[in-house]
């Protein structure tokens, strides 16, 4: 490692890469055991309440209108509930935060199934759908912070976050394919009441585990009013964040319905698990050895490569080759997503992690929303191409504003060091 002395500290060089050895050190830290194995269980549902709620409000409504207002609720509501989450768990530490908002979340997840049961007016349920998103339990969050805590080995740490991304490409992967298996269930709601209670479950074994019980509150003192936010480097994050889900949400819109087009509408959500596929495999190598190697510059260029792999979906005339190609495109999350991770821990104010993380995945979330938005309009008026298309577009002129702020994004992580954040 590089050490240069500052006015103020001392900087640590940040190789950014991770080693197999390095994974095995992070994943066998002392006292990560058992909050490795409870947030495994609470984040495995992340994907699938979602879905299992809109299949759930579809077949008891008979309208896919009213299930994508519910689905709409909930991603306004996990966009509002991860920054005021991380906020709280920076503040107080995670177990009083997550143990709170567990209940919470089983009382919305309560009322949801009684409202969907009772068919109550569909502005309710939207309604009870962002109450369920506002209190999910952001174990991502309180997670990816506390590898920060429990291990001090630059590499081993890459590895962690590396994990984190890895991981929820996954759960991507198998949440999905079970709430499709339990919709079939006699009781549509079957997969979204037994994914609420894995999290729950997940949730608490997660707060009360030694390690983040012995994480406890911040020191008081003054804090922004922006929070996290405050820092330049962490808006410039956002912005990458932010393109990312746009393109995201571009796909997942645009691909089902290439799949409808091509008269195999069934084959919508295999395609869309391909490209995590991809993503999953891709991601391991990518760690190994990252590049660029600097972060101000690895932000821009992932996401506009990612953007250049989806533009080409437009290309393929037959869903054989669409698959091909989304494998591709897929190869280009994993590595984004722990870029993402890694940058929060050059960008984030001191004892901001877990809010840091909560804008992350807020603008990831609202990306979504618009890019599927944006994708339906597209889709309908021009074909899956032009969103494709588009999307890659968006990519690129996302990744010029990421380039134009690179000066914000430092290459180093200091120990920690207030002031460097604010430049």
């Amino acid at each position: 490692m590089w050490y240069c002395r500052t006015r103020v500290g001392i900087l640590v060089r940040v190789s950014q890469s991770s080693s197999l050895a390095a994974y095995r050190t992070a994943l066998t830290t002392p006292g990560s055991g058992k909050p490795l194995f409870a947030s495994v269980l609470a984040r495995l549902p992340i994907a699938m309440i979602g879905l299992s709620a809109l299949l759930y409000v579809q077949r008891e409504t008979g309208s896919f209108t009213a299930a994508g207002l519910v689905s709409a609720g909930s991603l306004v509501g996990v966009s509002i509930g991860a920054i005021v989450q991380g906020r709280l768990i920076d503040r107080y530490g995670p177990t009083r935060p997550l143990l709170v908002t567990v209940a919470l979340f089983a009382l919305a997840m309560t009322a949801l199934s009684l409202a969907i049961e009772a068919h109550l007016s569909t502005g309710l349920l939207m309604v009870l759908g962002g109450g369920i998103g506002i209190t999910e339990p952001m174990v991502g969050s309180a997670s990816r912070a506390l590898w920060s805590r429990l291990v001090t080995d630059e590499s081993a740490k890459n590895a962690a976050f590396s994990y984190e991304a890895i991981s929820m490409e996954v759960f991507f992967i198998l949440g999905p394919g079970l709430a499709g298996l339990l919709v079939t269930a006699p009781w549509p709601g079957t997969g979204m009441v037994a994914g609420g209670l894995c999290m729950v479950l997940g949730a608490t074994l997660f707060a009360l585990s030694p390690a983040v019980r012995a994480w406890g509150p911040a020191p008081a003192g003054p804090r922004p009013l922006l929070g996290a936010l405050a820092s330049p480097g962490l808006r410039t994050l956002a912005v990458a964040a932010l393109g990312f889900g746009i393109v995201v949400g571009f796909v997942e819109v645009a691909v089902p319905a290439a799949a409808t087009a091509a008269g195999r509408p069934a084959l919508g959500g295999v395609l869309l698990s391909l490209w995590s596929v991809g993503s999953v495999a891709f991601g391991v190598a990518y760690s190994l050895y990252p590049w660029p190697r600097r972060m101000s510059s690895r932000l821009p260029v992932l996401l506009t490569l990612f953007g250049l792999f989806v533009a080409l979906l437009a290309w393929p005339s037959t869903l054989w080759g669409l698959a091909v190609t989304m494998i591709l495109a897929g190869a280009a999350i994993t590595p984004q997503s722990a870029t993402h991770s890694a940058a929060i821990e050059l960008v984030a104010p001191e004892g901001t992690a877990a809010e840091a993380f909560g804008w992350v995945l807020t603008a990831v979330t609202l990306g979504l929303a618009a890019g599927q938005s944006v994708s339906g309009y597209l889709v309908e008026h021009g074909g899956p191409g032009i969103s494709f298309l588009v999307a890659g577009a968006t990519a690129v002129v996302a990744a010029g504003l990421v380039w134009a702020r690179r000066h914000t994004m430092p290459d180093h992580v200091s120990a920690p060091v207030p002031d460097q954040v604010a430049v």
